[in-house]
């Protein structure tokens, strides 16, 4: 084969013009590609790739007699070094060139080619026409070798694009394979997202069409016409509130957050109490909140509010009458060091399994689904906690026994600007260690 024309270089360039392949021991320059019989036609089986077909650095010159770097060693060293997995591959299945990238996506695995690779890479040299797909690498056992478990694939999904080249009677399919794991879960989160949306947006609007049905057949009765009215209105309340927390949570997890200013903890803890003051009252629930602190943060007040009045109404919901919700403040010293001011949101109802507390803050969970719409739920407000927690550099934590309670703990960085002084652990009774329950988060979410 002859050698392709060399790239124009200036003379006082860095690269040598000149190809030159390694006098390597034992190994041939060419590509390495096993004899097979040409009249047996294309192999339907897969065959074993030889050892010479990865691409390793001994394979040619890097650098000329002068210390020059040459284009061949400039071109290995990219393809070794490449995040795109590459393979080449004949029509007799023999992959005679693959770099390293190529078996961490699982193109090339156990000296083999993979089935869905070869199956686009025959198409292409079949119709000469490039060809795009997607596959699942095969998962691996050595995971399982080392510890026993299976191991989880790092790589779930790569995007590949197949193109032929070509050179006297020489024709090669080359694979290029890039990780499009983060892609496809995004897609998968979306469709269950949009999923989960409309499964929940269907049943108001049911019931809001089934409602207005009975509304016009009793229009000659004032009390059903305002029975069914007040239902309506309660059904549109509801998927209004379900609308307005999807745009806000869409907004949270896109990292949009208004500048963050100075935020009294004990003014957020009293607005919380005011906000849910009428629910508690109609549920028949004391609310209560310990002495003030006099600690700030920084943040969006409105965000701040809104997720410590989720945990507040979410506590009224799932307690009984004649029960207590209490809130309360203190400092805390993260792992990282940093200072946290954790409010603590307890109450004394049904509580959460363990199976269920590490799902209590997904979109659309809801621990007791027929109390959830007795009380008018969305699934969402402990979502939306999560992300503001998140959009602050804090943490939101979970303790809860089924029968006893459940308390959150909101935990947003304190404010330590020059005009207010570090608390010293040692003699401030706010940064004293928390008893075992209620205010001690048993679980932190970041």
């Amino acid at each position: 084969m002859s050698s392709p024309a060399a790239l124009p270089v200036p003379e006082t360039g860095p690269f040598s013009t000149d190809i030159v392949m390694a006098p390597t021991s034992g190994a041939s320059t060419s590509l390495p590609v096993p004899e097979h019989d040409a009249a047996a036609g294309p192999a339907r089986k897969p065959r074993a790739v030889a050892t010479t077909a990865e691409l390793r650095a001994g394979d040619v010159a890097v650098t000329t007699d002068d210390g020059r770097m040459t284009k061949a060693g400039l071109l290995s060293l990219i393809i070794r070094n490449s995040e795109t997995g590459v393979a080449v591959v004949d029509r007799f299945r023999d992959v005679v060139l693959y770099n390293e990238r190529a078996t961490e996506l699982g193109m090339v695995r156990d000296h083999l080619l993979a089935d869905a690779v070869w199956d686009a890479a025959k198409e292409v040299l079949d119709t000469e026409a490039e060809t795009r797909f997607e596959f699942s690498p095969e998962p691996t056992a050595l995971g399982f070798m080392s510890t026993g478990r299976a191991a989880a694939p790092s790589v779930e999904s790569v995007r590949c694009l197949v193109r032929l080249v070509a050179h006297d009677d020489e024709r090669y399919a080359v694979v290029y394979g890039s990780d499009d794991t983060e892609h496809s879960r995004v897609e998968a989160t979306r469709r269950d997202f949009v999923a989960n949306v409309s499964h929940e947006l269907k049943t108001p609007v049911g019931a809001i069409g089934l409602l207005t049905e009975a509304l016009l057949e009793s229009s000659d009765d004032q009390q059903s016409v305002e029975y069914f009215g007040h239902r309506v209105l309660t059904e549109a309340d509801r998927m209004g509130k379900m609308v307005n927390e999807l745009i806000a949570l869409s907004r949270l997890q896109g990292g949009e957050t208004a500048v963050f200013e100075t935020v009294e903890i004990d003014e957020l803890i009293s607005g919380a109490i005011d906000t849910a003051t009428v629910s508690a009252e109609a549920a028949g629930i004391t609310l209560q909140m310990d002495t003030p602190s006099g600690l700030v943060v920084r943040g969006d007040r409105v965000l701040l509010m809104t997720a410590l009045s989720n945990l507040v109404v979410n506590a009224i919901a799932y307690s009984p009458a004649k029960t207590t919700v209490s809130i309360s403040r203190r400092v805390t010293v993260a792992d990282d060091g940093r200072h946290m001011v954790a409010m603590a949101v307890t109450d004394r109802g049904i509580g959460i399994a363990a199976d269920d507390q590490e799902r209590v803050f997904e979109r659309f969970f809801r621990v007791d689904k027929a109390r959830s719409r007795l009380t008018g739920g969305t699934g969402l407000g402990l979502a939306i906690v999560k992300h503001v927690a998140a959009n602050h550099g804090g943490s939101i934590g979970l303790w809860s026994k089924p029968g006893t309670g459940s308390t959150f703990t909101l935990c947003i960085p304190r404010d330590l600007t020059p005009e207010i002084e570090p608390a010293d652990s040692d003699s401030d009774p706010l940064t004293a260690p928390a008893s075992d329950r209620p205010n001690q988060p048993k679980e932190s979410i970041r």
